[in-house]
């Protein structure tokens, strides 16, 4: 019975233009097209965690032959985004940033790097641009 548990569900990969704002639990591949770092300090020496580690925030466009969507790097993941890397993000989640799209991933999450894929990237759909807004429905 503990064998059954503990077994684990294939990844159901999903595109780019599938995803949707405020959901969670996406797995894709995506290239990396471009990084640009957006914050970067050094922590307090007296927080938790090491001081010596800065804290370090980039913003990565990545796509697929769907579209495209800015993915928030946090710390080592800004390492593994660089542009031309083809990675596998599993288990991330969409965030809305000031009304736009931003697809993150937390602790729970993983971003590896992964061979080189044979898609071109559809940059002329970017889900990032297009700006959503908050309605409040009666019933």
């Amino acid at each position: 019975m503990a064998t059954a548990a503990a077994a684990k569900r294939k990844p159901v990969f999903v595109k780019v233009d599938q995803l949707k704002p405020v959901t969670s639990g996406h797995t894709l591949v995506a290239k990396v097209l471009s990084s640009k770092t957006v914050l970067q300090k050094a922590r307090a020496a007296g927080g938790p965690g090491p001081a010596a580690k800065p804290t370090r925030i980039a913003e990565c466009l990545i796509g697929d032959e769907t579209g495209c969507v800015l993915f928030t790097a946090r710390n080592d993941q800004v390492d593994v985004l660089k542009p031309g890397n083809t990675v596998i993000i599993r288990n991330a989640k969409i965030d809305m940033f000031k009304g736009s799209m931003r697809l993150a991933v937390d602790k729970w999450g993983r971003v590896e790097v992964t061979e080189p894929a044979s898609f071109g990237v559809k940059v002329d759909n970017n889900l990032s641009l297009v700006e959503y807004e908050l309605v409040n429905v009666e019933e």
